[in-house]
């Protein structure tokens, strides 16, 4: 089992590239980001990975960045969630069932991590999924994160067909919805409006 490493370094851009961003920004994460959530969730949340002033400024999943604004205040709205706002990890928010991970764990170029780097990065995932309770779901948020599930249970990629608001049947019994990402270029452009995401989260959780 590959359990959370908080010191990781195995992608050597991904670590040069931190580094550098610690030098810029003394006061961020600037780290891989652990999951974040309730211990015995029933929906397990996969992203893509941290973002540069969001989750890897305050070292949470989704916090402080554009696509957090609609992923917490639509947790909340369903119940899912303390407060509909995460602005720090010392902010006193808790979810409600839900526990959130990302694909990567650590900040990526131009968020794009290159897939040798989501593939080094998996066990992580892996050992997330394999230690979830029974009867805990997940809702992935974009293709790659999407994809890094497959990868986790051991599956091909063409095995399931990621599509906005389809559900997947996974070999140990679960269930996976997918998603379209909740990033700026999704919700401006209304290829993801917040009906559509407060629709898909709604049947992610009672799946």
């Amino acid at each position: 089992m590959q359990s959370f490493n908080p010191h990781c370094r195995a992608c050597p851009r991904l670590a040069g590239f931190l580094d550098e961003v610690r030098d810029k920004y003394p006061d961020y994460f600037a780290a891989p980001v652990p999951a974040f959530g309730d211990k015995n969730p029933r929906l397990l949340i996969v992203g893509l990975a941290p973002g540069m002033h969001g989750a890897n400024r305050s070292g949470r999943p989704f916090t402080g960045d554009f696509a957090g604004i609609l992923l917490y205040q639509t947790l909340f709205d369903l119940g899912l969630s303390s407060a509909p706002v995460s602005e720090h990890v010392d902010d006193g928010l808790e979810l409600h069932g839900v526990r959130i991970s990302n694909a990567v764990k650590c900040l990526p170029p131009q968020n794009k991590p290159e897939t040798s780097e989501i593939i080094q990065c998996n066990g992580f995932l892996k050992t997330e999924i394999e230690a979830l309770p029974a009867g805990c779901n997940l809702l992935a948020l974009g293709k790659i994160a999407h994809d890094a599930v497959l990868r986790a249970y051991g599956l091909k990629l063409s095995e399931l067909k990621f599509g906005h608001a389809a559900s997947h049947g996974l070999p140990d019994g679960r269930r996976l919805t997918d998603s379209y990402h909740c990033s700026r270029y999704n919700t401006q452009t209304k290829r993801l409006t917040e009906a559509m995401f407060r629709d898909v989260l709604k049947l992610a959780a009672a799946s």
